[in-house]
């Protein structure tokens, strides 16, 4: 098993693609972390689509109704677009 990392500056979707194809095949997991602007990767997330559409919020320890979240997902419309917009700014390129 591939160890994951801990991404504090950019990463190329190309070296997410290997780490991925070295794991899963075309899945790569990250959690992200908005307040230190860092992200860990390593494991199911899908990162080979094209548009917004290449990022997933979901999470299986993610449900905490006393924070208003009742799913796996990300629902909160501003946490979503901080993840995404962090996410953007680590992933570059090809």
């Amino acid at each position: 098993m591939t160890a994951g990392r801990i991404i504090s500056k950019s990463i190329s979707r190309a070296d997410l693609r290997s780490m991925a194809e070295a794991q899963f095949g075309d899945w790569i997991k990250a959690v992200v972390d908005v307040s230190r602007g860092i992200m860990g990767v390593g494991g199911d997330l899908h990162a080979e689509e094209d548009g917004q559409d290449w990022i997933e919020f979901d999470s299986l320890i993610n449900i905490r109704p006393g924070r208003g979240n009742r799913s796996r997902g990300v629902d909160d419309a501003s946490a979503r677009e901080r993840i995404r917009a962090l996410v953007e700014s680590l992933v570059v390129g090809e």
